[in-house]
């Protein structure tokens, strides 16, 4: 893996090499942020540590990435401020945020620049190995609420969500709730992050996160008889599974763009795997 990784680093090098005598660095020209969706944020973060290494070595322009999370709503609407270059969505724009922009002059462009599988999650030592769709919305709907209703053992199930400013929470909203509400005494939290350590503590629980935060300290379940993995969702039978988006305004440019196609190389494309999410080639 790591010499796949050198030989698409030193691809990239030569790509940024031949160009690198047309770029002009005036002030503020140098500096990146990014912000958004948690689930894109591993992907970010590690493509910038990357990126600012062939600083250090300079082999690259002088450059400052500053990458932060708070969920993909906050990073569209960090974008549409004017506050941010790039926003990181795991969800397409909606309508009303494209009309605040049109409004606001700003111009939304998408690059995708992975996809990803939501997985659902629960405790480690649940017995239940297997959803349906429809069983899935039974359970974020309130319709089902004890794992014995499933097979499983006799305990209280302990819900858990994405809160509404995030883009996994409106992707499962609507790949598996078709738009339904979500149960009124689900837990709501603010990262994927916080979804699998809260799941991993919680006997009876179950939630929902993207693919690069699975681990062994909690249990993936299959849904139609499907595994999130990698393969699944580059099939397409894995229902659950979504692209991954950075917003810029307009068509990326300077280091923006610099910093995408960074991204979509063979390079960024490595890093997408080796987190856990699924790179586009």
């Amino acid at each position: 893996m790591k010499t796949r990784r050198i030989i698409g680093l030193i691809a990239f090098m030569i790509m940024v090499m031949t160009t690198i005598c047309g770029w002009s660095w005036a002030k503020g020209e140098n500096r990146l942020s990014l912000q958004g969706s948690t689930t894109v944020l591993p992907i970010a973060q590690a493509a910038a540590e990357e990126y600012m290494d062939l600083v250090d070595m300079d082999l690259l322009p002088e450059a400052d990435i500053t990458v932060r999370g708070g969920g993909s709503g906050v990073g569209i609407a960090a974008l549409l401020d004017g506050t941010i270059d790039i926003a990181n969505a795991s969800r397409p724009m909606k309508p009303k945020e494209i009309e605040k922009a049109k409004v606001k002059g700003i111009k939304p462009f998408a690059t995708v620049i992975a996809k990803d599988g939501i997985a659902v999650i629960v405790y480690p030592s649940n017995s239940v190995a297997e959803l349906s769709m429809r069983d899935l919305k039974a359970i974020y709907t309130g319709q089902i609420n004890n794992w014995s209703e499933l097979g499983g053992e006799a305990k209280p199930m302990v819900v858990i969500s994405r809160d509404t400013a995030s883009g996994t929470f409106e992707t499962f909203n609507k790949l598996a709730l078709k738009g339904a509400k979500v149960r009124k005494d689900a837990l709501m939290l603010a990262s994927n992050q916080g979804v699998a350590t809260t799941v991993s503590k919680t006997p009876g629980a179950i939630g929902y996160i993207g693919l690069g935060y699975l681990s062994p300290k909690v249990k993936a379940l299959k849904i139609d008889g499907v595994e999130p993995s990698q393969k699944t969702v580059v099939s397409g039978e894995y229902k659950l599974s979504r692209p991954l988006f950075m917003y810029t305004n307009g068509k990326p440019k300077g280091l923006a763009k610099k910093f995408i196609d960074f991204v979509l190389s063979l390079s960024g494309q490595r890093i997408v795997e080796d987190i856990g999410f699924v790179p586009l080639r």
